[in-house]
């Protein structure tokens, strides 16, 4: 058996003016994708797979038109030189937007159809912040997406997709999708698998599983910060019966549905300063203050500098802020050196409307990896410790502050980029408070502009009444 495996994963927030270029991917080619380490499973004593490109990338703005397609031409001159094949595995996300495509995920695997012809299956993965369509869903035969949020099942969802693709090349069988979209979009941080009743409705899908003509049961978030015609929280079943899938996706989306006025945000949640009030009154630490509308994970800019501006008004000291993305801000740095107190205008670098400050600074530490783009610096201001970073990027692993010389556990204050914290995060807050900022993922999201978004949706509006209709793929009926 022949697979080829290949995709396109990163996560646009409409809202951001930065555009995201062929740079901004981590791009894998060939025999690098299969030694990758979320790759690393494809492996089966009688399947020859047959890698050809995954881009992957921080999330952000709208991808620009010429990087999309010159990523999607190298992978569909792969893909069609492989032809004749037994199957395609295509890792995605589903929250991807191309400057001027309202459905990039159904461009590039409608594409990939194309190439392959009909009788080829294709399996896919996805993020459960991906918002899916019609068009995508009649392209394939198997889908599987994430079940936690933080994501710590990415490799086992990727497994989940490529095994129902051997078994049914195995087996010579062929599965199918059904779908039901869900008029409800909320963000993450309000739908953490860590609360409820988000928990509850994803720890209910494996027995979705279990059930006669269900092969993998998925429930999708979808993604808030794309105002387009997709966006939309969806149930999806891979099943091997039609009536049990159709029946098992109205159930999932239905109760979805009857929990929308239930879900929270799960740490202490207010404004800036109201949560910097609340810090200065702990005498736990550290304590843990995720700035939630820059969050460059979930699409934000990164590069605002508002927590930094509130906690020098207020002297507070013994703060470490990771981190700020600011390349001409590192470059000064590394034009002074170590040691020097360059002045430096800190922030806004890349949205102009971004916050900055501008101040002396003390160059504490300088990491260069090698590349430009991956410069750190690490200076201090009035008793505030910020790493700079020169591209977009989280520090959410604790192996991100130990390169730095930097311990997140013995500061008072740790400010992260983030919304709902990260797995290696999340257990050394004491507490973790998340502050409502400003920024293009912005929590705010009944006030975002909502332009092109499908009409009735909650929670932009209230007042309409819903019922699952579970719908099939093209493929399938």
């Amino acid at each position: 058996m022949r697979i080829a495996v290949g995709g396109i994963h990163t996560e646009c927030s409409t809202y951001s003016p930065v555009l995201m270029s062929v740079e901004d991917f981590r791009v894998l080619r060939g025999e690098e994708l299969l030694g990758d380490k979320y790759f690393s499973f494809l492996a089966a004593d009688d399947v020859k797979h047959v890698p050809l490109l995954h881009a992957r990338a921080v999330p952000g703005g709208p991808v620009s038109r010429p990087a999309y397609e010159a990523l999607k031409a190298e992978f569909l001159e792969g893909l069609k030189a492989a032809v004749p094949l037994d199957g395609l595995y295509l890792a995605m996300h589903g929250a991807i937007k191309i400057d001027g495509m309202d459905d990039a995920e159904g461009d590039w695997i409608s594409s990939a159809r194309a190439a392959i012809g009909p009788d080829c299956p294709i399996a896919v993965s996805c993020d459960l912040h991906g918002n899916v369509s019609q068009q995508i869903i009649d392209q394939i035969d198997i889908f599987a997406a994430y079940r936690t949020a933080p994501h710590i099942d990415t490799r086992e969802t990727m497994v989940r997709a490529w095994a129902m693709l051997v078994d049914a090349l195995r087996t010579d069988t062929r599965p199918g999708v059904a779908w039901a979209p869900v008029p409800l979009l909320l963000p993450g941080e309000r739908t953490s698998t860590e609360d409820e009743p988000a928990r509850r409705l994803y720890g209910r899908l494996p027995d979705f599983d279990t059930r006669h003509g269900v092969l993998d049961a998925n429930l999708m978030v979808g993604y808030v910060w794309a105002d387009e015609p997709r966006a939309t929280a969806c149930a999806i079943v891979t099943g091997s019966d039609k009536e049990a899938a159709l029946k098992a996706v109205e159930e999932i989306a239905a109760s979805y549905w009857d929990a929308r006025e239930n879900f929270r945000f799960g740490p202490v949640t207010g404004t800036l300063e109201a949560m910097l009030d609340f810090a200065e009154g702990a005498t736990t630490k550290p304590i843990i203050l995720a700035d939630s509308g820059d969050n460059p994970t979930g699409g934000g800019v990164g590069d605002r500098s508002d927590v930094m501006k509130a906690l020098l008004a207020r002297g507070w000291q013994d703060a470490l802020i990771a981190g700020i993305a600011d390349r001409p801000a590192v470059e000064a740095c590394f034009a002074a050196g170590e040691g020097a107190t360059p002045a430096l205008r800190i922030g806004g670098s890349l949205d102009p409307s971004s916050a900055a400050v501008e101040a002396a600074a003390r160059v504490v530490r300088l990491d260069d990896p090698g590349s430009l783009a991956e410069r750190q610096a690490v200076v201090e201001v009035d008793g505030i410790t910020v790493v700079l970073s020169a591209r977009r990027r989280p520090y959410h692993n604790i192996e991100d502050f130990r390169r730095l010389g930097l311990d997140p556990k013995a500061v008072r204050l740790l400010v992260v980029k983030s919304g709902y914290l990260s797995p290696e995060l999340a257990p050394i807050a004491n507490p973790n408070l998340m502050a409502l900022t400003d920024g293009v993922v912005n929590q705010a999201i009944e006030t975002l502009a909502s332009e092109r978004r499908q009409r009735p949706i909650f929670p932009f509006d209230r007042d309409f009444d819903f019922t699952p209709k579970a719908r099939l793929s093209a493929r399938w009926t």
